[in-house]
């Protein structure tokens, strides 16, 4: 048929694949056939078409499959009014699915997530910061307005605005008609800001220098280059890739950072505007749906230079990607555990690799993946050795917890207390560090020993006592603080066991009775906003003691920082997790690498009941190559990653014997993974067995590095038919083994 040999155009009536968003059964294959649309269409076209009773999102795949009588086949709805999905987008969508083994339909969702692509443009009635103040200023009029400040500029509806504000939407139209707030039609779809790279002359200085040329060379050059930029903490990484990023906005092509958190996005947007003379465009779960449209159809059209952004900012439809920088790519959070299980690490390589793009890996601690592909020439390594200016690297301490006297009802070591009191005295800020959210990680009864469990999971129940609830950390379930004991219904014995952050507060607050105290914790906050506002207050010097979670260990900046003390450096050195060791020295240099980021020095303290061990020893001397090369060889022998292949299988099902049977029989039909070399461990309990009501059984799957593991997870778990509730999912390079 015309326009099918070239696999580009095709007249109504022609047969054509479309790859749909939504699940469409096991029978049937990942892209559908349907008949081409009155006026035709090409490929990668944005379509409307049916599946059973409703109308889908589609995008137009190749050539129809075939074998279907085309009189039977239903037509396509409609072609969209958005740009189409270019070549490289749709081969990295199926690589990626492949590589994941994921459906491409779930691929394919991730990379349509904004609401109202199928609408035609139009206008909507917006609100935006006027000028002046309001004549009479209520808390409610100042939130509106702080909104809108926060935020650059940036147009809301109403709606929006008065949920970003938590006031009403009178509240709004009373400072419209004051004309402090302007309201006014705009197209719905506007391109951003252009940046200008030129805006500002930077200095760079020491290591800086080279790093800098030579990633600005590297973009220059134009095709697929991979980078591991590592710096000590506060070394100026970021000023560094925003050569980068200045080299690429020149070229007339995009750039995209990847943040690991949203909290860091504030800081950096702050930075950017300095720099480049607008903000880039912004892209997470705290970003409002209308703003998903535009950001979305603008990357698809050149409208949009610059994007910030989360893991999923991986699937933007960008017209000419021409950078990638994954900032903090050591981060777990980069790692998408439910639904499309991906790293987006990984994936921004991929992508990279496609489009013909450079890829920055930024870290002062990289994953061990990262320094191996370094180490063998995969990726180049650029270092920054030193602080930028006069800040120097903390001085790393160990407090030997063996040699403390302490009751049983106090963390803080009379070491660390006396050095806190020294920098409250001087006016410097400390931070004590606890990876351990809420109160107490568990509630005991004293009377039958009874301790509080999830009733959906195979978890114990956190108290948050700032909340006065118990909280499950794996389902979120919460419920009140019992005053009896649910198993024994003795009353008053009920006792917290062990640290959270929260206790911890409670314990400074009774030490230091005169200091400013601020706790930061991601379940302390209602919204990445009010976390901003906080991180903010702090780096102004609104505490003298800080108390946190990993939170505050990925990338903030607290001038005022002089001290850090770690409460139990040993937290993460237990258990089976193959990076224990690699992630416990990553958390601790990070979190160390707060302190003495100005022109005073730091201190780092970390209590520990193991200072001889081999982690502790690597983070206190500082001699981190010698670390990495430990690590790897551990692994190299032991054929982990990065030097062999992992997968993990999950099963849930609401009865575990249905799950552990058909786990049973998929390490039975083991055939297809030995005929690689790979080996099947279990199946056996998830160390969390059971979560939201489901039981979950896992098997994992080791090979070596160089076989073919995904087609050889596809015919194995193809021989096997799940029960309706059964669930499995193959999660490609574990990060996690819970």
């Amino acid at each position: 048929m015309k326009g099918q040999g070239v696999g580009e155009v095709w007249q109504a009536g022609e047969v054509i694949g479309v790859a749909v968003t939504e699940s469409f059964g096991r029978s049937l294959g990942p892209v559908l056939d349907y008949r081409a649309p009155e006026g035709g269409c090409a490929l990668g076209d944005f379509v409307e078409v049916p599946l059973g009773p409703r109308k889908i999102l589609g995008v137009v795949w190749g050539v129809g499959v075939g074998g279907i009588d085309p009189a039977k086949l239903r037509a396509v709805g409609r072609v969209l009014d958005v740009p189409p999905m270019r070549d490289e987008m749709r081969s990295f969508l199926t690589r990626a699915a492949d590589y994941t083994l994921t459906p491409l339909s779930a691929m394919l969702r991730l990379a349509t997530r904004a609401p109202g692509l199928d609408s035609p443009p139009s206008t909507r009635r917006v609100y935006r910061l006027g000028a002046g103040d309001p004549a009479r200023a209520t808390e409610a009029r100042t939130k509106v307005l702080e909104v809108l400040r926060d935020y650059g500029g940036l147009s809301f509806t109403l709606a929006e605005l008065a949920a970003q504000a938590g006031v009403t939407t009178s509240v709004i139209k009373g400072l419209v008609t004051s004309g402090v707030v302007l309201e006014e039609d705009a197209p719905r779809d506007v391109p951003y800001p252009r940046l200008d790279p030129d805006a500002v002359v930077v200095r760079l200085a020491g290591d800086q220098i080279g790093a800098g040329d030579a990633l600005v060379a590297s973009v220059a050059l134009g095709g697929f280059s991979a980078t591991l930029l590592k710096g000590v903490t506060g070394s100026g990484k970021t000023e560094v890739y925003l050569e980068a990023v200045a080299e690429c906005l020149r070229a007339g092509r995009q750039a995209l950072v990847l943040l690991p958190e949203i909290a860091l996005t504030s800081e950096f947007l702050t930075r950017v505007e300095a720099r480049f003379g607008a903000r880039p465009a912004e892209w997470h779960s705290g970003v409002t749906m209308t703003e998903r449209r535009r950001l979305w159809r603008m990357a698809a059209n050149g409208g949009a230079q610059f994007v910030a952004g989360a893991r999923s900012a991986l699937f933007l439809p960008f017209q000419d990607l021409g950078l990638i920088v994954v900032d903090e790519e050591h981060d777990s959070s980069y790692k998408q555990e439910e639904g499309v299980i991906y790293n987006a690490r990984d994936m921004a390589v991929l992508r990279a690799a496609i489009c013909g793009s450079a890829i920055v890996l930024a870290s002062a601690t990289p994953s061990l993946e990262s320094w191996v592909n370094a180490a063998t020439g995969k990726y180049g390594r650029l270092d920054l050795g030193a602080r930028f200016g006069v800040a120097e690297m903390p001085d790393m301490r160990a407090i030997d917890m063996r040699a403390e006297k302490l009751p049983s009802t106090r963390w803080i070591s009379p070491t660390l207390e006396r050095e806190v009191a020294k920098r409250v005295a001087a006016g410097e800020q400390s931070l004590i560090f606890l990876n351990r959210r809420g109160y107490a990680p568990v509630t005991l009864c004293r009377a039958c020993g009874e301790q509080v469990g999830c009733t959906d999971c195979d978890a114990r129940m956190v108290e948050h006592r700032f909340l006065n609830r118990l909280m499950c950390h794996q389902c979120g379930a919460t419920r009140a603080m019992p005053e009896v004991c649910p198993s024994c219904q003795v009353a008053g014995k009920m006792a917290p066991v062990g640290p959270g952050v929260e206790r911890l507060a409670e314990e400074v607050v009774a030490l230091f009775p005169d200091a400013r105290v601020a706790v930061l914790s991601s379940d302390l906050f209602g919204s990445a906003r009010a976390l901003k506002e906080q991180i903010e207050a702090i780096a102004a010097g609104a505490a003298d003691i800080i108390i946190g979670t990993q939170i505050v260990a990925k990338g903030h900046n607290f001038p005022l920082l002089t001290l850090v003390g770690v409460i139990d450096a040993d937290l993460g050195l237990t258990g089976s997790d193959l990076r224990a060791a690699e992630r416990t020295f990553q958390l601790m240099r990070q979190v160390a690498g707060r302190a003495g980021r100005a022109d005073k020095p730091g201190v780092a303290m970390m209590q520990t009941f193991q200072p001889e061990h081999p982690v502790i020893r690597a983070i206190l001397g500082g001699d981190e190559e010698a670390f990495w090369q430990a690590e790897a060889e551990e692994r190299r022998v032991a054929g982990v990653p990065p030097y062999g292949r992992m997968a993990g299988i999950i099963l849930s099902g609401p009865e575990v014997g249905p799950v552990f049977e058909l786990g049973a029989e998929l390490a039975r039909r083991d055939g297809p993974l030995r005929a690689i070399g790979a080996q099947v461990f279990g199946p056996a309990p998830a160390p969390i067995a059971r979560v939201r009501g489901r039981h979950r059984v896992r098997l994992l799957v080791k090979a070596d590095k160089g076989v073919a593991l995904q087609a050889a997870i596809s015919a194995w778990v193809a021989q096997v038919r799940l029960p309706n509730n059964v669930r499995l999912a193959v999660d490609i390079d574990p990060q996690s083994f819970l």
